[in-house]
């Protein structure tokens, strides 16, 4: 019994030093995930998304703001960026439905939000652990006339 609870007490310590160990910050490739989303069928292609630095050509009305939204997934014993690309790919099928509720054909300036900003034309941020992968993403519903 004593050496159980030993086993326990260590098992306690350890699992959280574990998890923290692994906690990491990830830049990958926003285009992968929208092709990938795309030619699966997760995303129609009604709506057009758009990373911070890159504009649609045409005119852009906004329709809403600050439009937010976080998606995690399972990373235990999975490939970084799958779990990324995922959790990416999720928040993207969230915002085409707030966009297509809202009358929008686009979402706009959009950067990564976990913690401090991150802002690139080509990249999102992920934030992988040792049992989450996870994203949040922010930009703007816009309406686009070419």
């Amino acid at each position: 019994m004593k050496a159980r609870a030993l086993f326990v007490i260590a098992w306690s310590l350890a699992v959280p030093g574990i998890a923290a160990a692994r906690d990491q910050i990830k830049h990958y490739p926003f285009a992968n995930a929208v092709t990938d989303a795309t030619k699966s069928g997760k995303l129609d292609g009604t709506v057009k998304f758009y990373l911070h630095g890159n504009h649609p050509q045409g005119q852009v009305e906004v329709v809403k703001s600050d439009v937010s939204v976080n998606r995690k997934t399972n990373a235990f014993g999975k490939a970084d960026q799958s779990t990324c690309d995922w959790a990416l790919q999720s928040a993207l099928i969230s915002l085409q439905a707030e966009a297509k509720a809202a009358g929008a054909n686009a979402v706009v300036d959009i950067v990564s939000a976990y913690g401090d900003e991150y802002s690139d034309p080509e990249k999102y941020e992920c934030h992988v652990g040792f049992l989450m992968s996870g994203v949040i993403m922010k930009g703007r519903l816009a309406k686009v006339q070419p």
